[in-house]
């Protein structure tokens, strides 16, 4: 494998999603996936001790793209404690009450731990885009209709999540954006898969089929997001959605190589008083 295979996927200039990949597939993914994915379990050991640099990864993509079984196979090997998972779905009335990225400041990760958006801050740029009338909920107070709801809004939006994102990578939270980017044919499959298996009946529901037929309004809406929203501080990376034990591997991959860049992070060392009496200790516990 190519040390740097990931970065295949990262945006660093304007795409066109029609464009990008949806399948690859890579031999032997499960097993590089192993591999990866424990070498991320001790480094967010050595992180939580360094207790100075906070990771977000950020989830986004279709429906059935394949956000929570990538979440389970990426982070197995984390410890607990580290690791912690938020999905955002419809505001509620409290979340409403505060403007649109509070729900996502209140719950950013603290110094030495991950935290993982499924579905993300993105969403308001996203389904409110696709869908401009549920902007009307934020009860904004330069927002009377949805007339006002007009290409100046969505330019302030974007410079507010930029802004909002440049604000925390700056207090030391390392940013990874990833694009599942699942086939319309795929997304087919997967939800007639949905509806032929009796215990997967549960994830179906009829607005799947609704929101699947605004598909080409939301490739445009996440085509735009993503170039307007790729910064070197915050990248957004394609990863091709088709093949699960591909895409895993490559957003386990593409945090590893990330994180490895940074130095120093390092375990602290231990006080000088401590290490001086490290064998009196032990005599004194062997003692008991």
């Amino acid at each position: 494998m190519k040390e740097k295979l990931a970065d295949t996927y990262k945006v660093t200039s304007n795409i066109t999603l029609k464009n990008a990949a949806t399948k690859v597939v890579i031999k032997g993914a499960k097993k590089e996936l192993k591999s990866v994915r424990k070498k991320l379990g001790k480094l967010q050991d050595t992180m939580y001790a360094h207790n100075k640099y906070a990771v977000l990864i950020c989830l986004q993509g279709m429906d059935t793209s394949g956000k929570d079984s990538l979440i389970r196979e990426v982070f197995k090997e984390f410890n607990a404690r580290g690791v912690e998972v938020h999905s955002f779905k419809v505001p509620t009335e409290l979340e409403l009450k505060h403007d649109y990225l509070w729900r996502h400041y209140i719950v950013l990760p603290t110094r030495g731990k991950f935290a993982v958006f499924n579905r993300t801050h993105y969403e308001n740029v996203l389904v409110t885009r696709v869908h401009p009338g549920y902007i009307m909920g934020e009860n904004i107070p330069t927002v009377n209709s949805v007339d006002d709801i007009n290409e100046v809004f969505w330019n302030t939006r974007f410079e507010q999540i930029n802004n909002f994102e440049k604000h925390i990578t700056e207090s030391g939270t390392i940013i990874l954006k990833f694009f599942l980017n699942l086939s319309k044919e795929e997304q087919k499959y997967r939800l007639l898969r949905r509806l032929e298996k009796q215990e997967k009946n549960w994830k179906f529901s009829p607005d799947d089929l609704k929101e699947r037929k605004l598909w080409d309004t939301y490739q445009s809406c996440y085509e735009d997001a993503i170039n307007r929203t790729s910064k070197p501080h915050a990248p957004w990376y394609t990863i091709p959605a088709d093949d699960k034990p591909t895409a895993r591997y490559l957003v386990a991959k593409t945090i590893y190589d990330t994180l490895s860049q940074y130095t120093d992070i390092q375990e602290p060392d231990l006080d000088d008083d401590i290490k001086e009496n490290i064998e009196l200790y032990k005599q004194q516990l062997n003692k008991e």
